[in-house]
């Protein structure tokens, strides 16, 4: 096993200090992680892949979203889009979501280059919800408009339980951190979903409900990237558009969201 990279901040922390452990958080990480450039569209997760979590060579980087140019979002920072007044509470830094009904909470200022973390938990077992990537305005104005449940269109990373469709579950999704295009362009990294739509997560990493999970969202160029839980997973490249906002997901079921933290990049 190869050895754990991971920033704190603006610092690298190794359980090694080989010249690898450094190429790989450099590669992995980007230099978005070092001083807001960005890696290139090229490099992928590397090593054999499946969608049972062989995951050989992924990289390892543990993003915390604290240093230069990293901000918290707290309540100021969004928009109730479609959703009931009591579908979102805040406490603090803390945001509840009851499930209901399904819509979203935007943030007020879209993006296009950027990096964000995030945890979540899943108050009960099956629960659905996910963060949408460069959400369009058309859409989310629609939704809005229109004051009925729906979800717009974009880059949705997936936030889904691991009792998700009971004993069988489907063979199109999975509950460790999924990227796909909703109404959008994406070409998802391998491996795929049956249909090809789907970025599959190359390692299993999600916790159960009631536990909490670590996502590290890498949006650059037209590209995005997923850690989960420390390690890269999942994402595709080519994007179109790749300019938005960003969209939190009431789906049915109660979802808490903590460290919230985002930083724009050129």
């Amino acid at each position: 096993m190869g050895s754990w990279c991971s920033f704190k901040g603006d610092s690298l922390m190794s359980d090694s200090n080989s010249d690898e452990c450094s190429r790989r958080v450099f590669v992995g990480a980007g230099l978005a992680a070092l001083g807001y450039g960005a890696a290139s569209a090229s490099a992928r997760p590397g090593g054999s892949h499946s969608g049972t979590g062989s995951g050989v060579g992924l990289r390892k980087a543990w993003i915390d979203g604290n240093g230069p140019g990293w901000f918290t979002l707290a309540e100021e920072h969004f928009t109730n889009v479609n959703c009931f007044d009591g579908t979102w509470t805040w406490e603090g830094e803390n945001l509840h979501c009851t499930g209901q009904p399904v819509g979203v909470l935007r943030s007020v200022k879209a993006y296009t280059n950027f990096e964000f973390v995030c945890e979540w938990n899943h108050r009960k077992p099956a629960g659905n919800s996910g963060i949408f990537v460069w959400a369009t305005g058309e859409s989310l104005a629609a939704l809005a408009e229109a004051g009925k449940p729906g979800l717009p269109r974009g880059i949705e990373v997936q936030v889904l339980d691991l009792a998700y469709g009971g004993d069988n579950p489907a063979d199109w999704y999975t509950s460790h951190g999924d990227v796909f295009p909703v109404g959008t362009k994406m070409t998802p990294f391998p491996p795929l979903s049956p249909n090809g739509v789907r970025s599959f997560p190359s390692k299993n990493l999600s916790n159960g409900s009631g536990e909490w999970n670590h996502y590290y969202i890498r949006a650059i160029n037209g590209e995005v990237r997923l850690w989960v839980n420390g390690e890269e997973v999942s994402g595709g490249n080519n994007c179109e558009p790749r300019h938005g906002y960003l969209a939190l997901e009431s789906e049915g079921s109660p979802i808490d969201f903590r460290n919230l933290r985002l930083r724009e990049l050129p």
